[in-house]
């Protein structure tokens, strides 16, 4: 499955603020070309790389001119660093290209990416047709079963345990990808840009600050408590919020609400997301109109809000990367501004 098919893990999670701090300039042909002119700031970096994963070894004899991706999170880490695929997988389906990838393939001059459709996984022939240097699946949760084919294609950068699919950060993924294409620095000045945007967007809204949040995903199966004890510090607590008492209640594998029991939701700002439309197991309409939500102090008071799903905000909240960080604040900002202020 590619990190971004399944919408079933939203979770809360770290972003920065930003236009593309991540990317930088980079080639116009990706066949020809495909290492963005960014990457040569750290062609000094020593080769061969060694990187060991949980399958094996990925031998880097020289510097990757051409990078293929198995994931739509990997193709971000890509472009992050100001290269343009060789091949991705088409994750978009025909719907349009979310915004920040689209911002980041208009600064390298890329155009439009080639890609495999991956309906049935990972299209083994169209990667080998394209000859990569090296391929890079540091962000997908099928390597377990890929890995043996594309290994013999080219070196495959991936983690080196199998629990990582899941617990690695964006930052720890997009550093084990630097390396193996001589852009440790390019990842470090991605990072610190993010981490710095992350604190000025902070420091621009102190209302934030020790006002509890409940994040709730409203998913085909259940109504989710994202944010969760147990959830890792993301997106909104690095903006200062803070997690309600409600939240030891709930965690990863415990995280359902009942219609019965949405006073836990109650916070001092409260935010919902649909990313099923009317396919979640309770409508927008049907949820807001209910008696109980409408009783809530965040509701009542207008300190709740929607955050949007339409746009692709929803799932870059869950699946943070150096591309889409950026944005995420940039778009979730105002939408926290106005739920803290009540409007």
């Amino acid at each position: 499955m590619n990190r971004r098919r399944s919408l079933t893990a939203l979770a809360a999670t770290a972003a920065c603020v930003g236009l593309l701090a991540g990317c930088g300039d980079g080639s116009t042909d990706a066949k020809d070309k495909p290492a963005a002119a960014g990457a040569a700031a750290d062609g000094a970096q020593a080769f061969p790389v060694s990187l060991k994963n949980a399958w094996g070894t990925a031998e880097v004899k020289k510097k990757p001119l051409k990078v293929a991706t198995v994931s739509d999170g990997d193709t971000a880490i890509a472009l992050a660093l100001g290269i343009t695929p060789v091949i991705t997988p088409d994750i978009e389906d025909g719907d349009p290209v979310a915004q920040y990838k689209q911002r980041a393939l208009d600064k390298l001059g890329a155009g439009k990416l080639k890609t495999y459709d991956d309906t049935d996984g990972t299209a083994y022939e169209a990667i080998a047709a394209e000859a990569p240097d090296v391929i890079l699946g540091v962000n997908t949760w099928e390597m377990d079963k890929d890995y043996a084919k594309l290994s013999p294609i080219a070196p495959v950068v991936t983690y080196t345990d199998k629990a990582q699919a899941d617990t690695l950060t964006w930052q720890e993924r997009l550093k084990t990808a630097a390396k193996a294409l001589g852009l440790d620095a390019k990842a470090a000045e991605v990072i610190a840009a993010n981490e710095k945007a992350t604190a000025d967007a902070a420091a621009a809204h102190p209302e934030f600050k020790g006002k509890t949040y409940t994040y709730t995903v409203v998913h085909p199966e259940q109504i989710s408590f994202m944010s969760y004890e147990a959830q890792d510090p993301g997106v909104f607590e690095k903006l200062g919020f803070a997690k309600t008492d409600k939240a030891k209640n709930y965690g990863p594998d415990k995280n359902a609400v009942s219609l019965e029991n949405l006073d836990q939701l109650d916070a001092d700002v409260l935010l919902v997301t649909y990313p099923f439309g009317d396919r979640g197991v309770i409508s927008p309409t049907e949820l807001e109109g209910n008696k109980l939500f409408q009783s809530l102090n965040a509701v009542k008071t207008k300190h709740f809000a929607v955050v949007p799903s339409e746009n692709s905000l929803a799932q870059a909240i869950a699946y943070p990367d150096a591309l889409s960080a950026p944005w995420v604040i940039e778009q979730l900002t105002p939408v926290l501004a106005k739920a803290v202020a009540g409007q």
